[in-house]
């Protein structure tokens, strides 16, 4: 079976201090031209500005409908992962390649135009997805039942709460029917009805063939809903395999690393 997320020695490294851009306009070119040369005076100076990799020679395959849950301690590099796999940042490195439609939520708000309505930003995430207005309208009230924002719907959604920003974000993205469900650490400041609806529905996905990747620090969410878990850490993948020996390897990590501490 062909997998529908391909991840081939990839690589991230930032560069602490400068900013990274998209491709650059011709005016962008020149002045990035006179700033790299101001940059290499800099260097022969004594001054540089340090790098960092977030994610070094990692390589994956996941298979449709897998659910896979990504595991690690703040700064391992899950969410720069995602940010990849979604197309938010670039890779420095090797490659990820993902087959079909990928629906996204990494934030609170990602994904919305604060100046648009909810019904609005609906469409737009449709569109995004490459779908028609005649595919958003069948899943239209779904979404918004889910979402419990009918009284919302034509308010700009910068009068939203970061409640109700989450809410209208996962239903969009869960259930516009992509082929790719990336989820990145949103969920826990869901409430626990919420939260149940959202595990419910990530199942009931996942039976239907979309592929949900997602990380999260809820273990036991993780064990329960996931078939699969990955264990990034200092931005190498150090295991991958069933959730209960994932999870059960990192919690020995973590206890160890806090004996080591103390």
């Amino acid at each position: 079976m062909k997998p529908v997320i391909r991840v081939e020695h990839l690589g991230k490294r930032f560069t602490l201090g400068e900013r990274e851009t998209v491709a650059p306009t011709l005016r962008e070119a020149f002045k990035n031209s006179f700033r790299s040369t101001a940059q290499s005076i800099i260097s022969r100076n004594g001054h540089f500005h340090p790098t960092v990799w977030a994610l070094k020679d990692v390589s994956f395959d996941i298979q449709p409908g897998q659910v896979v849950g990504i595991v690690g301690r703040n700064g391992a590099g899950k969410s720069t992962l995602l940010k990849i796999l979604a197309r938010i940042t670039r890779p420095t490195n090797g490659r990820a390649d993902l087959y079909g439609y990928t629906g996204a939520l990494l934030g609170v708000g990602t994904g919305f135009h604060p100046d648009l309505t909810g019904r609005e930003n609906i469409y737009l995430n449709g569109a995004i997805l490459g779908m028609n207005r005649a595919e958003v309208i069948r899943k239209f009230d779904e979404i918004v039942a889910f979402a419990e924002v009918e009284n919302f719907l034509d308010t700009p959604a910068k009068r939203y709460s970061s409640g109700m920003y989450l809410r209208l974000g996962f239903a969009i993205a869960a259930h516009l029917e992509p082929d790719i469900l990336l989820l990145d650490e949103v969920l826990t400041i869901a409430d626990a009805a919420f939260q149940k609806r959202c595990h419910q529905k990530i199942k009931d996905a996942s039976l239907e063939g979309t592929t949900v990747l997602f990380v999260s620090h809820n273990l036991d969410s993780m064990s329960q809903m996931c078939d699969r878990a990955i264990q990034i850490n200092a931005g190498q993948l150090q295991q991958d395999g069933p959730p209960r020996d994932v999870i059960a390897n990192y919690l020995k990590d973590v206890a160890a690393d806090s004996n080591v501490s103390n």
